[in-house]
């Protein structure tokens, strides 16, 4: 038989782009891609589907490849028994979410790999996340386990009884990721914010910062929660804890103090100990919580933060014409050529002091002053003999400056240039160690998180940011983007672009545009968000059952058709959805967006309201419903630097910049472009005055005199 009639003959991945995919393209096992001849062959052959989820820069899926796909009897079972699929989880979200139910629903865990145990037309009815070669620590042996299935499939009875558990499951996957109330009430009440922040509060590690006991994650939406409850009057206690969890993941191993940029996340509750890999959308997020921290508490530390994670993304995870790569592995090369996680980012006493004696004199260290440095740079990073990982050390900040500078007897700007020329010396002799592979498709979602973090960047630092938010809006309407249609690809490699996008590319990168419209004042990119947010209206939303699904409706046809509510690595798009389209309201002749919105949220207020914490997104487009954004109307050629400065510094909650032409004449192209015949009300009778840039506040259709202050302006939210 040809591979054109049994696909599943040989392996198929290297005819695929994903990295994560083309990793496993030389197994023995005859991988599939998730597409229909794969589908077709399981159900032509009567056999069961082995389906295995990761993604490129997964530590376990790494180990269990090396240790059970590499293997030959274990590739002859499944090549004989099973139809083998493999998903990269960051290409195929909607099928990793589907399986991921179940898996979460029947062990109470979840992780990657993913690994399910299908019928073949797709029903689960065995699944688990990582199984070692040989049973251990209450896990089956891998093998083992593909033997019995095998053996159960081939009896009657015993096929039955899985077929049956199959349909159960998939029961309970339509009921956990379908399911919409009988009877939708009305979005939450004014009191969610609140709601919300004070479960936040509850649930925070005051000792530590952040949440949880044990492996310690990015909360980036439970932070934006509690900074806009503070300021809406809320206890002194949720600022205390923003501060507390801004500190710990700026101080411990979650940042890269060398390099910039913040690991996914760290594997003990001290924050110290990170995996390693680092992901474009936690870059995304955590640049814009620290940007908003900047404003909300005036620490210029936190703004420093969110510069160098800018940087890092710059310099590492941007493509040369533009939009970003999407992870870098958590492992690397280490001196003796053996993969090994972290080895890119840990450090010796040894490593240490050879780096600033190589590289500190190109750094400005004169002779004498090298050894203090590499000193200081220990003492400052914690870097010591024994270590804090395996021997080695993850930098931390251990030792404030101050008290350096009292320990060495030195000033205290001296020290922080001794640091900060080590701090060289060290990033320089990091840049000669084998480099963690990259992950080098894009994914127009997670693109459109770090559009939104470079464009809030050139609000908050400096304008020079949009330049890189601009490129990579360009790159994703070039490559990614179908005018005519209204159609998003979600991943772009090396010219190779598929996959229809999901509600999270079209919600994300439209937030993105949007935000970059509001920080350049340029029109196209907010024609570009409105394209996309038509899309939303038609190809997501259900307007019999009211809610926002992640598939398309013209998409591929799963096992459900799940919805993303909480907020989980990435924010939830149906929360980012509901709040774009608020804002997008405000730009359109209908109130089409605003129903939508106003929709998901009356379908889920039940959800949010129960458990805000797991739904911060969605928690926050309710309190910008029932409360309104606080708009700025700027009519101006370009902002004056005093309104840049005090808008970098002002923290605004549900702030919403609508620049405009200074003349209703020059206002005409914009409305054009945008397909209106009228000037919508954030605009309209707002020109300048007296020839100057003028800036108008609003709220809730009320409004402020027309000043040519900002400062003046932004007092008015607050009367």
């Amino acid at each position: 038989m040809t591979d054109d009639a049994d696909p599943t003959a040989r392996n198929r991945l290297d005819d695929e782009e994903s990295p994560y995919l083309r990793q496993h393209a030389d197994n023995p096992v005859n991988w599939q891609p998730w597409d229909q001849r794969a589908l077709d062959a399981a159900e032509e052959q009567d056999k069961p589907i082995f389906l295995s989820i990761g993604y490129a820069a997964c530590h376990w899926c790494h180990v269990m490849e090396e240790e059970s796909f590499q293997d030959e009897d274990v590739a002859e079972l499944l090549n004989e028994h099973f139809v083998p699929i493999k998903v990269d989880r960051e290409e195929r979200p909607d099928v990793d979410s589907i399986y991921m139910s179940i898996c979460q629903q029947v062990t109470g865990r979840g992780g990657w790999p993913l690994n399910a145990w299908l019928t073949p037309d797709g029903d689960p009815f065995y699944v688990g996340t990582y199984f070692p070669p040989e049973p251990k620590r209450n896990a089956p042996g891998f093998r083992q386990l593909l033997e019995d299935i095998a053996g159960s499939w081939s009896d009657t009875e015993e096929r039955e009884d899985m077929e049956e558990r199959a349909r159960q499951w998939t029961d309970a996957i339509e009921s956990d990721l379908e399911e919409t109330p009988d009877r939708p009430g009305d979005a939450p009440e004014e009191g969610v914010l609140e709601n919300a922040a004070s479960a936040a509060l509850r649930g925070a590690d005051r000792e530590f910062g952040g949440w949880g006991r044990g492996q310690k994650f990015p909360q980036s939406g439970r932070l934006h929660a509690l900074m806009r409850a503070h300021r809406e009057g809320g206890r002194d206690a949720y600022r205390e804890v923003v501060e507390e969890t801004l500190d710990a993941m700026a101080d411990g191993g979650l940042y890269d103090h060398v390099g910039g940029g913040f690991h996914r996340y760290t594997t003990d509750r001290e924050w110290v100990v990170p995996h390693f890999e680092k992901m474009l959308y936690d870059n995304a997020e955590l640049a814009r919580v620290f940007l908003t921290g900047f404003q909300f508490t005036g620490r210029e530390r936190y703004r420093e933060t969110a510069r160098e994670t800018l940087e890092f993304v710059e310099r590492e995870l941007t493509h040369p014409d533009g939009g970003f790569y999407s992870t870098l592995d958590a492992e690397s090369e280490d001196e003796d050529g053996e993969r090994e996680e972290g080895a890119f980012y840990v450090w010796t006493l040894e490593a240490v002091e050879e780096a600033v004696a190589e590289h500190g004199p190109d750094a400005g260290l004169a002779d004498d002053e090298v050894d203090l440095a590499a000193d200081l740079f220990c003492d400052r990073y914690g870097v010591t003999p024994s270590g804090n990982f395996e021997g080695t050390t993850v930098l931390t900040l251990r030792t404030p400056v101050e008290e350096l500078a009292d320990e060495y007897g030195r000033d205290q700007d001296d020290v922080e240039e001794l640091l900060s020329a080590a701090k060289s010396a060290v990033f320089e002799a990091r840049e000669q160690r084998p480099r963690p592979p990259r992950d080098e498709k894009v994914l127009a979602g997670w693109n459109g998180l770090m559009v939104s973090a470079f464009a809030e960047a050139a609000i908050v630092d400096s304008v020079s940011w949009a330049d890189t938010a601009v490129d990579a809006l360009d790159f994703a309407r070039e490559h990614q983007w179908d005018e005519d249609s209204g159609v998003l690809r979600r991943r772009f490699k090396d010219g190779d672009v598929r996959i229809d996008g999901y509600l999270e590319d079209y919600a994300f990168l439209a937030r993105g545009a949007f935000d970059t419209y509001q920080a350049t004042g340029e029109v196209d990119h907010l024609a570009f968000a409105l394209d996309l947010a038509r899309t939303i209206e038609e190809e997501f939303w259900d307007d019999e059952e009211e809610t926002l699904y992640f598939t398309p409706a013209s998409g591929e046809s799963l096992v459900a058709r799940p919805q993303e509510l909480a907020d989980q690595s990435t924010p939830s798009s149906a929360g980012v959805a509901a709040e774009l389209l608020l804002s997008l309201d405000h730009f359109v002749d209908h109130d089409r967006f605003e129903s939508v919105a106003a929709g998901v949220l009356g379908t889920h207020s039940n959800r949010i309201e129960s458990d805000p914490v797991q739904h911060p997104s969605l928690a926050l487009a309710a309190d910008t419903y029932r409360s309104g954004s606080n708009e700025l109307t700027l009519a101006a050629e370009s902002l004056p630097d005093d309104w840049r400065e005090t808008l970098a510094a002002t923290y605004v909650p549900r702030r919403l910049l609508a620049p405009r032409p200074p003349t209703d004449d020059a206002l005409v192209s914009w409305l054009e472009s945008l397909d209106l015949d009228d000037a919508p009300p954030i605009w309209a009778g707002r020109e300048a005055r007296d020839g100057d840039p003028t800036v108008y506040a609003c709220q809730s259709r009320a409004c402020s005199p027309p000043t040519h202050s900002v400062a003046e302006a932004l007092e008015w939210f607050g009367e």
